[in-house]
């Protein structure tokens, strides 16, 4: 899969020290003009689902696994690659001094109904809920966000990028 974009946090000076590697899967679901999202009330931002992947797992078999526990969806197909979102940024715990994250991305389409999420502990704490919106509403509300929030999580500066890039792929498909 090809990399859409690598990202470096600007608290991050060079790539020495201990790296913690991770991958994960992010699932993009259109209908319409409309996407669904995470809503997160701790950062009031817009993500899409999806997550770290499991030992063992491959990527697509972690991104139908967190697609069903954070949003409840169902059935799962038509799972199309979209790329891969690179990133360097601070990990703030002392086994590591920087996390390399790469998310891989895709479309896929799901059943219109969902089932009720299945969220973790801190998904829960930070006030997470599944949400359909306009793609064009939620990279505006980033973007407020981004501009003059000093709750933004190190999260949003990817999550609005990749939003900005689905609409640039699908064009007239979604337009405002």
């Amino acid at each position: 899969m090809n990399i859409l974009r690598t990202a470096q946090h600007p608290d991050i000076t060079d790539l020495t020290g201990s790296i913690l590697h991770r991958k994960a899967a992010r699932g993009i679901i259109l209908q319409d003009n409309n996407i669904l999202l995470m809503y997160t009330r701790r950062y009031h931002d817009y993500s899409l689902p999806g997550g770290g992947i499991d030992d063992g797992e491959s990527l697509k078999q972690g991104l139908i696994r967190e697609l069903e526990e954070e949003t409840g969806a169902r059935n799962i197909r038509n799972i199309e690659p979209m790329g891969v979102y690179e990133e360097y940024r601070p990990w703030y715990k002392p086994e590591h001094d920087i996390m390399h994250m790469l998310s891989y991305c895709y479309f896929c389409t799901i059943d219109a109904e969902l089932d009720a999420p299945r969220f973790e502990d801190y998904e829960m704490a930070n006030g997470m809920e599944v949400v359909w919106i306009n793609i064009h509403e939620a990279i505006e509300h980033n973007k407020t966000i981004i501009a003059g929030s000093d709750k933004k999580g190190l999260s949003i500066d990817r999550e609005t990028w990749l939003l900005e890039k689905i609409v640039e792929l699908r064009g007239g498909a979604l337009s405002d």
